[in-house]
């Protein structure tokens, strides 16, 4: 079996529970956050929907600069309805899907390397920095999400069990 028939289910159930939560986000509530230094809801909600995207743009290319001193940058962060971000949401992970089935183990085991303004913040295989980048990272703002839901009075749905809602 290839690494990633391996890493597929647990892609596929992190991707379903993720679209829970991010489906739980209400419209009228991007601008909120807990604190002054946290990110808005509606800004972690358009990150979480926009991670799986890094499955497909990490077979693309050997390394990604998040701040580039030069050329494009990433685009910036809006407030979108709930049904925009789980399109997007959609369309990345179906994306993220095909490309993780289409890897080879060969693909995996190369290099790629996360920059910030040209300095190198991590480099390790593909495999490994899927997991860390994007399933670990899918992970832990999906429940920074779920804490801004239950901190706006949302129901949270269940992730690895019962919630207070259930």
């Amino acid at each position: 079996m290839s690494l990633s028939e391996l890493l597929a289910p647990e892609y596929d159930h992190e991707i379903a529970v993720t679209r829970e939560v991010l489906k739980r986000v209400p419209d009228d509530r991007g601008e909120w956050k807990p604190h002054p230094k946290a990110f808005a809801m509606g800004h972690l909600a358009q990150l979480v929907a926009r991670l799986p995207g890094w499955v497909p743009m990490m077979f693309d290319r050997d390394e990604l600069d998040i701040m580039p001193t030069t050329g494009p940058k990433f685009p910036g962060y809006s407030f979108e309805t709930t049904a925009t971000l789980l399109a997007e949401f959609d369309r990345n992970a179906a994306a993220g899907r095909a490309a993780l089935l289409a890897a080879t183990d060969d693909a995996l085991a190369q290099p790629w390397t996360l920059r910030r303004s040209g300095a190198v913040l991590q480099t390790d295989t593909r495999y490994q920095m899927l997991r860390s980048m994007v399933l670990n990272h899918q992970i832990h703002h999906r429940a920074q999400l779920g804490l801004y839901l239950r901190l706006t009075d949302q129901k949270v749905p269940e992730i690895y069990g019962p919630t207070g809602d259930k």
